[in-house]
């Protein structure tokens, strides 16, 4: 029996990291820049972050945030204030030394040497503590709540397009407050955001947890994470909300005046989602035919392909799929309209057909002579097979099509959400068991990784470094523990913490 044949090659199973540059190329995604590790994003990788910004911003400023813009370099000293924080970015960070360039012997050399070096902004605590220093005065000035949407850079030793980028785009939330227990309600209100974005938007199930002290950001007091699997198995971290204390209040001088007159330091917060989740849905909802897009974030929910077999029909049938096109335009769908494309070009059917699949477009529509006839059309849905289609009265169309688009929204989260709950193991109980577990047998691909473990840890900060060769991590703790007690999975010690373990990206 011979295997279907697929339009990405390698499959998923064959070749999992050549796979995903297959689907980012096929689905006309991004592409390497000539800058080593940078990425440019195409139109229609940007409009799927474009729809992700829509909903991330509504919901923010939703919740009493309001956007500003603040400078992509940052003086050194600023980062020398936090020693934390500084020690976490120092490996990653871009350095300005020089304001010019000069020419010399045919070459063009930096030239005029800054008198303080400054750093490309890898993230924004310490220049928006700056400024909220000398925005805060009195308890009257809080919560102070600010986002920004910015591009950030970290020099990768190992880029991946979506996943691992010296430069992405991303929101950044920074928050100041007059109490412990604000701040931390605030880091847990977009975690919450977070989630929700995650699952009912990208149809992603998600694991909200609390980062261990070996993975948390770096000068934070708490760090709250979504984590999800991918179809590797591997976990992304898609999402964090830090808890920053009075950490950088302090190095930046962020005080207020109290109600009782009392001088005292802000407790701040930093939370952020990146150009890094395109990357995850791909890992997620991709198949072997290409990108697999959750209609709630797609840029196209219905494209309409006329199917012209003679010249002289080209004029009715491209005005019949307008006519389509300008009803479903008129068709709301979760508070705004269908966004839908008549594709004209001058290809074959088929072509056209499979490059949509690839992209990932929820819903194709052929309109053609017959259908014209039968005032019908002819409905393919990307979470079915390509040649999987249904008929519909023209006049049906309207009503039927966002129901079919909940469904496959549906349908992706339930997937995923079955492929993840069927590669956690709970079972695991001792770290022979573990290592096992995470390490590849004769014959696996090192790729296709085990899955996550969710065990007893006790917790100690030295566990951590005993699965480096393992090259596994603590994911997260569980927001949710059982609070039951038993042995560290690790170290055999008598633990009540329940955690996730997995390799990651």
């Amino acid at each position: 029996m011979s295997q279907e044949k697929t339009a990405i090659t390698p499959t998923r199973q064959e070749d999992f990291p050549e796979w995903y540059q297959q689907v980012l190329k096929a689905a006309d995604l991004a592409e390497n820049a000539p800058v080593r590790g940078c990425m440019v994003i195409k139109p229609w990788g940007y409009a799927i972050w474009e729809n992700m910004q829509k909903y991330l911003d509504s919901e923010i400023k939703r919740t009493g945030h309001v956007n500003a813009y603040f400078p992509l370099f940052i003086p050194l000293s600023f980062l020398e204030k936090e020693a934390t924080h500084v020690e976490g970015f120092a490996k990653e960070c871009a350095v300005v030394t020089h304001h010019r360039l000069e020419q010399k012997e045919g070459k063009l050399i930096p030239a005029g040497e800054l008198e303080e070096p400054l750093i490309v902004r890898p993230t924004s605590e310490t220049i928006i503590g700056d400024c909220f220093a000398r925005w805060i005065e009195s308890y009257r000035d809080l919560p102070l709540l600010i986002n920004q949407w910015a591009n950030v850079v970290r020099w990768e030793m190992r880029p991946r397009i979506f996943l691992r980028t010296t430069e992405f785009l991303w929101q950044e939330g920074h928050t100041a407050h007059a109490s412990k227990e604000e701040a931390i309600a605030e880091a847990k209100l977009m975690l919450d955001i977070y989630t929700k974005f995650s699952r009912e938007i990208l149809a992603m199930p998600t694991i909200p947890g609390e980062k261990s002290e070996g993975e948390r950001f770096p000068g934070a007091d708490i760090t709250y994470c979504l984590e999800w699997m991918m179809q590797d198995r591997k976990a992304l971290q898609a999402g964090t909300s830090h808890y920053l204390g009075q950490n950088f209040a302090k190095a930046q001088g962020i005080k207020f005046n109290n109600q009782a007159g009392e001088v005292e330091y802000c407790y701040t917060t930093s939370w952020a989602m990146t150009t890094r989740m395109i990357g995850g849905i791909l890992m997620a909802h991709a198949d072997d035919d290409g990108m697999r897009l959750p209609p709630r974030i797609s840029p196209k929910h219905v494209v309409i392909l006329p199917v012209v077999p003679k010249p002289e029909l080209e004029k009715e049938v491209f005005a019949y799929a307008e006519k389509l096109a300008e009803v479903l335009r008129h068709t709301d769908y979760h508070g705004a309209p269908l966004a839908v494309h008549v594709d004209k070009r001058d290809l074959r059917g088929g072509e056209k057909n499979w490059e949509w699949i690839k992209k990932g477009v929820p819903v194709r529509i052929e309109v053609g002579p017959r259908d014209i006839e039968s005032l019908s059309v002819m409905v393919g849905r990307r979470d079915k097979a390509h040649k999987d289609k249904q008929k519909l009265g023209f006049d049906q169309a309207a009503a039927a099509i966002p129901q079919i688009l909940d469904e496959i929204q549906k349908n992706y989260y339930d997937q995923a959400l079955k492929f993840r709950d069927a590669n956690i193991r709970t079972d695991i109980a001792d770290f022979e068991t573990f290592k096992a577990f995470f390490t590849p047998k004769n014959g696996d691909k090192p790729e296709i990784h085990g899955g996550f473990v969710l065990a007893k840890w006790c917790g100690d900060r030295e566990t951590e470094e005993l699965l480096k060769e393992l090259k596994v991590t603590v994911r997260c703790l569980p927001l949710e523990q059982s609070g039951t007690e038993g042995k560290c999975v690790i170290t055999g010690k008598k633990a009540t913490l329940d955690a996730y373990f997995a390799k990651s990206y």
